[in-house]
């Protein structure tokens, strides 16, 4: 599939044919990092393209924000935005090659990008990326997309099944703060590791 691949999402930042780019911070990740304690968490952000959820982390004060993603022109757009963003956190690499250990993950629209075949690959990666306890927080489509081309979308029902063997559910919800075009349509989601 040709969303699998390099080419296809750095022509996509290439051409600024980012359609899903709310060009800030979503609520329900704000509302989430707002309550947050720990500032030295290791967190990861994979599938990031232009992460407002990196820069809202860096702006208060979490330092170890990794930021994964294949298409080096979304890198480059974070770096130009945070000049003192560590260059070493901004990897430009295939998410299911990548080896280390974080204590937060942040879902962020990259669930939605990869090919649904995927998926049960998707989540073995999670659980293999998060440390004892470590969790997988973010927002997933609660609404039948497209079969063909990103993004995919999903139900609640479906993701039960594909994360309760990995993970506890802590919470599975509609997100009640989405904006208004997505209203309804997001599922907020606290995955602990078992």
């Amino acid at each position: 599939m040709d969303s699998q691949n390099i080419n296809f999402w750095e022509k996509k930042y290439v051409k600024d044919e980012t359609g899903w780019d709310i060009g800030a911070i979503s609520d329900p990740l704000k509302s989430y990092i707002d309550q947050l304690k720990g500032k030295e968490l290791n967190i990861l952000i994979p599938g990031a393209g232009n992460s407002y959820e990196a820069e809202y982390l860096h702006i208060n004060g979490f330092k170890n924000v990794v930021v994964l993603d294949w298409a080096k022109t979304a890198l480059s757009n974070i770096k130009d935005r945070i000049p003192d963003f560590m260059d070493s956190n901004l990897i430009s690499e295939d998410f299911f090659e990548h080896n280390s250990s974080y204590d937060l993950i942040i879902e962020q629209t990259f669930f939605c990008a990869i090919n649904p075949a995927l998926r049960k690959k998707y989540v073995e990666k999670m659980h293999s990326l998060l440390k004892p306890n470590g969790k997988l927080v973010g927002l997933l489509f609660n609404i039948p997309l497209f079969e063909n081309h990103p993004p995919f979308g999903g139900n609640k029902t479906e993701y039960l099944l594909l994360f309760e063997k990995k993970f506890k559910v802590k919470t599975i919800e509609v997100a009640y703060n989405s904006i208004k075009s997505r209203k309804n349509n997001e599922l907020f989601i606290i995955l602990e590791k078992n």
